[in-house]
Formats: C-alpha cells, structure tokens, sequence
C-alpha cells in the first residue's frame, strides 16, 4: 500500500479544536501593518469556531509599543461565528494584536446545566462534573480565590438539591472561574501589527517653498534665516507643515540652467536634486542657504508657529558628491568607466547619478543612509518628503522605516511615487506615513469620484493615506494653464475638501502660476527648480484668501479631518461634483459642491440622503456656506444649485444638526 504523501506541516497538537479564520482589519493577512493615527478606536473581527456545540473564550490581545505583556479583552459574540472587540490606538509606535480562543468547559457545562433546570431534569451528576471542573481551576487560582472555589466546589458536592443548583448559576462563580481559566488547548492567532502614527499623519496642509527664493531682496540667494521671515505667512495661510527641497550643497558638473538648459552660467544654482560637492553631501548645509545651526533656529522658529519643518529626503548624488571618491563602488560603471546617470527615457537627467542598489557593499550603503535620516532626526527634522522611493529597492524602505520607527517612532515619511498604482500601494504597506497620488490628473467628475472612493475606504485605506497635491515643481497640468485663476481656486478646493492631507507648491499655487515650458509640457517656465525667483506675495490676484478659508474649515471641523466617511452624491447637471464628509456620530457634516468647469456657470439639481444624515425629510434643515457666510434653511433632498467660476467655483456647506435646524427655523417664523 503506498502511503499519501504529507501535503501540509503536521498538527503540533491535534487537541486544538477552535478555528480562528479572517481577522480583519488586516493588510495581506497581517504581513503588514495596519495603520491609524492616535485617538483612533480600531474594531477588530474575527471568525472564531470549533467542532460541536461546546462554547468558547475568545480574547483580543494588545500589546503597546515596548512593552511585553499583553492587555486581553474579552471579544463578543456577533452572530454567525463572528466575534468583536476593540482596540484603542492610545500612544505612537508599533502595536500588535492577536485573537485566542479555547474551549470554555466551564461556560458550556453552565449553559448546559440551565437548560436541563430549565427542562426539570436532575442535576446531580451535573453539579458532580461542576466541582471537578471548580476544583481544577482552585489548583490555577492565587491566593483567596483558590480558597473560596473550594469551598464552592466542596459545596457542589455535598448539596445534590437546588441550593447547590443556585450556587453553580450564581454570578460569583463564574467571574471567579473567568479569573483562571482553563488555556491549555487554546489557539492563538498570528500576531498582526498596527502602526499608530501622530495625528498629522492623517490631517495637516503642507506648503512647499524653495529657501533659495525667499530673499527679500531681488536677485539675491535666499537663506534659511530668510524662511523664518516667510513663517507667519505660512501660518496666516493655515499650513502646519512646511516642505523643503534639499537643501544640500549641489554638485557643479553638469550643472543645469535655466529651463533646464544644458549649460550653466557662473551664478546659475543648480538643481537642489543635484546633490553633493566639495562643500559635502547628505549631511550638509548648502552653503549660501547658512549653517547646520540656522536649520535648527529654523525648525525652533517654525515650531513656535506650530509648523513642523519636512526635509526632502533624496538617494542620489550628483557627480561631485563625496561618495564618488569614497565608495565609487556604489554607484553603477558603464562599460567606457564612466558612471550612469540618471535617465527616465525620453527624461536625461545629466546631473544625477543614482546609487546602485545591487552593490556587493549594499550593506555598508543601507547603513549610511539610515545615519542619514538619524543625523537629521537629531537636527530636530521630523518630517521626511521621499524622492522617487519607487526606484529603490521594496525590502530596503521596509528595513529603513522600521529601523528608524523603532526609535523614533513619531518620524513619517510621505512617498512621492507617481508610478503604477500597485507600486504606490506596495510602498504604504512597507512603511510610508503617506503617499502622493494621481489627483492632478484626475479632473472630471467620474475620474475624482472613483478614484477617491478607491482610496478612502478599506482595504486600501487601512494602509494607504493618500496625500493630495494640485502642483508640484515638477507638475502644472494643462487644467491649470488654461484654467486661469478659477482652475486653481477650484483645484484647492477639491484638495483641501477632499482629502485630509494635502499640499500645495506656492507661492506658483496661489500666485496661479500657469505658463509651461513649452506647449505640451507640464513643467514650468522658468521654474524654480532651475533659479532663484522674486515673488510679490501681495498680488491683488492672488488667491491666498480662499486657501486661508479653506484651512480655517479644515481646522474647524472634525468631519474634514478623515477620509472616512466620505461620499459623493448625485447632481443633475454637468460638471458639478457633490460630496460630503461626516463625524461617526454625524455632530458635524460638511457638504461641498465644486463647478469642475473654470470658464462656464454650471448649475443642477443635487440629491441630498438625509436618512444618511440624520435629518428628518418632513422638516426643513439649515445649511451654513462656509466660504461666503451665508445661511439658509432648505427642506427636502433635492436643491438647486448655481456655480459662477468667476465668482466662487464651489459651495461649502456645515449641515446644521437637525435640532439645532429646528430651533433655528422657529427664529425665521
């Protein structure tokens, strides 16, 4: 007889009979974290079952960063063998969780000895297996309760009749023998993680500016003392992180010009990108920006207008970096002994060298840039912009995030990755706080609306925060130069409306910077990336008001500062988007209606679900415009709506709670 061969590992105990299957949330089945931010409560479910009719003990275990023990919650029962708990997500670092269940002897001999009462059977045998069952758990109890269950048990045994039956129901046997159970064949889950970050890893409005452009005096290099000048500005505009671009001194071979020529003149600056030169590398100071010392005043100052400073984080070197000298080994030789640059074909990017990840020294090159990140983590940076993290190898960013989190857990990293999506989603689950996205090219109604519902609800939201951004350096969509000052109204309201975490480039944003390189392309004439430029911030045409409007909303409403609960409701008109954000408890509702259309008034009819929101359809409710403070009172799901781009491209309505509404609409009798 020829034996069938093993086809799974063996059981180590064939005595484990709970079943624990799809704990949720999960990422991948727990192969990577989960992620949620403080304060946040996660509920976490799990489908828990066993052989027969025996009950079961099902806990939840926690266990909070640094710490070795676990805190066990008792799950409950949700029908059909699920069972729930929460967890709450109360400091930063690394949590784990996992789900144990055993048979409960005891609860099923309760529950079994209830219904034989119940159906006037006799009891002794049954209140005889109960004091086995109290006299085994006396020998896993401490101290007191180890004294009082044998007692209880002795007493089963000795009263066959309905005292003993009134002891064995009564409730202070079962929390003593909840105190001791019997574990012995319990199942226990893989550990699953949870990755809390601080709150702004979900909510907060970037501004990103060059330090080189920021000098009050025309033509002159800016300084990162000159950036403090620019931080009430900031902080008037409501931003609460300010992104730098590198800020490292940049390589002189292959320097590019202006409009990235290909030569450049003796006071040209170079791309920040561009890092490295005789004046350092990664772990220095450009310096006509200043002084190691002036980024920690910087990151002080900024502090003190509770901004934090983020820092680009970039893996690359120009030709004269240090590093082509000390480890020539790290980067990658072409045949001619010349090292390759880096190229995005048709895209050349002559000044650049990247570094080769397939080094036979690639450890030595993964510790100095994590010595990288902690020298700037001991400047007081927090915040890291990561460049292009989808050209460096997934298992390197895993082992850097973590390494780094492992002691600095507060430190996040936003991946700037516009690549394929399954790229961008690899790269949250491996570590990053939060991810750009493919918003600038998203700008008709179906396009925003599916992919936002794509990216705010599970599973992609339990690991990927999207971050949104209407422009970058390196991107001026064609919606934006045609668009004129409307478009980019428009797209700041979409951005700050729709997503928790957002971000502009200014001042090119709100100064509504719009002219390409060349027809067809999306990068910028005259773009910063390239030179030094002067800004008057103070333009009559800027539209630094608005932003300012919308970041005080932001602030002001708990609905705004998730992406949870976001959805998108029907209009009847073209090129009118509607959605709204709300609280778990729907205390605050925000409704906004955006004319995706910069030149023409659009107008529709949008239909409301006031079941969704709590509010009676028979009575009329109030809806305060946010954006031009005005109040009405509307009655019914459906309302007419009117959009003038040259006036105001969106509506940004606060639901008034339905009592509140009531009270209000007896003010209007």
């Amino acid at each position: 007889m020829i034996e069938p061969a093993m086809t799974h590992e063996p059981l180590t105990d064939g005595r484990l009979r709970v079943v624990i299957e799809r704990i949720r949330p999960s990422v991948d089945s727990g192969r990577f974290p989960l992620k949620r931010v403080v304060g946040d409560v996660v509920r976490v479910g799990a489908d828990v079952f066993t052989d027969g009719h025996d009950a079961l003990a099902v806990r939840l275990g926690h266990q909070l960063p640094g710490q070795a023990d676990w805190i066990e919650t008792d799950m409950e029962p949700l029908g059909n063998d699920e069972w729930g708990a929460d967890l709450e997500a109360g400091s930063v670092g690394l949590h784990r969780y996992v789900v144990t269940a055993w048979i409960d002897r005891f609860a099923t001999w309760r529950r079994d000895l209830v219904r034989r009462v119940e159906a006037g059977q006799q009891t002794q045998v049954d209140l005889q297996i109960g004091a086995q069952l109290v006299d085994d758990a006396a020998a896993r109890a401490p101290g007191d309760a180890r004294s009082r269950l044998l007692e209880i048990a002795d007493a089963l045994r000795a009263d066959a009749g309905g005292a003993g039956v009134g002891l064995a129901l009564d409730d202070e046997l079962r929390a003593l023998m909840a105190t001791c159970p019997d574990r012995r064949f319990e199942t226990r889950s893989a550990s699953h993680e949870l990755v809390v970050d601080r709150r702004d890893a979900r909510f907060a409005a970037w501004y990103e500016l060059f330090p080189r452009s920021t000098s009050p005096v025309p033509g002159r290099h800016g300084t990162l003392l000159d950036v403090i000048e620019r931080l009430p500005y900031i902080a008037d505009l409501g931003f609460d992180v300010l992104y730098l671009p590198p800020v490292h001194p940049v390589g002189r071979t292959f320097r590019k010009g202006p409009n990235n020529a290909l030569t450049a003149g003796p006071g040209d600056p170079g791309v920040p990108w561009a890092i490295g030169s005789d004046e350092g590398g990664h772990m220095d100071v450009h310096p006509e920006l200043g002084t190691l010392a002036d980024l920690r005043t910087l990151v002080s100052a900024a502090g003190g207008h509770g901004i934090r400073l983020a820092l680009d984080l970039a893996l690359q070197a120009s030709a004269d970096h240090p590093l082509l000298r000390e480890h020539p080994d790290w980067f990658r030789a072409r045949p001619d002994g010349t090292i390759q640059y880096a190229e995005n074909p048709p895209k050349r990017y002559q000044d650049i060298y990247p570094f080769d990840f397939e080094s036979e020294d690639w450890r030595a090159m993964w510790a100095w840039f994590r010595d990288v990140v902690r020298f700037w983590v001991t400047q007081g940076v927090r915040v890291f912009r990561v460049d292009n993290p989808h050209t460096k190898p997934f298992p390197f960013w895993e082992w850097l995030i973590r390494d780094i989190k492992s002691t600095d857990p507060d430190v996040t990293f936003l991946a700037e990755a516009f690549t394929r999506p399954k790229v961008m989603y690899r790269l949250a689950k491996l570590g990053f706080s939060q991810g750009y996205t493919y918003f600038t090219w998203r700008n008709t109604a179906e396009e925003l609306r599916t992919y936002f519902e794509e990216i705010s609800r599970p599973p992609v939201s339990d690991f990927f925060r999207p971050s949104i951004w209407p422009n970058t350096p390196d991107i001026l969509h064609e919606y934006l130069q045609l668009g004129g000052r409307p478009a980019f109204a428009t797209r700041a309201v979409l951005a700050a409306m729709l997503a928790a975490h957002y971000g502009i480039y200014g001042p090119a944003y709100e100064l509504a910077e719009a002219t390409p390189r060349e027809p067809g392309s999306e990068e910028y004439l005259d773009s910063e990336k390239y030179q030094v430029r002067d800004w008057s911030l103070d333009r009559p045409d800027s539209i630094a008001p608005l932003i300012r409007r919308l970041n005080q909303i932001r602030a002001a409403h708990p609905a705004l500062q998730s992406n949870d609960r976001l959805v998108f409701h029907a209009v009847d008109g073209a090129d009118l988007l509607a959605w709204s954000k709300r609280t778990a408890d729907a205390s605050d509702i925000v409704l906004t209606v955006v004319n995706l259309d910069p030149q023409r008034p659009r107008s529709g009819v949008l239909h409301l679900p006031l079941e969704l929101f709590g509010i009676d359809a028979q009575r009329p409710f109030e809806v305060h415009d946010l954006l031009n403070d005005r109040t009405a009172l509307w009655h019914g799901e459906a309302q007419e709506i009117a959009l003038d781009p040259s006036e105001t491209p969106a509506h940004v309505y606060h639901i008034r709670p339905a009592l509140r509404a009531e009270q209000r609409f007896e003010q209007y009798q």
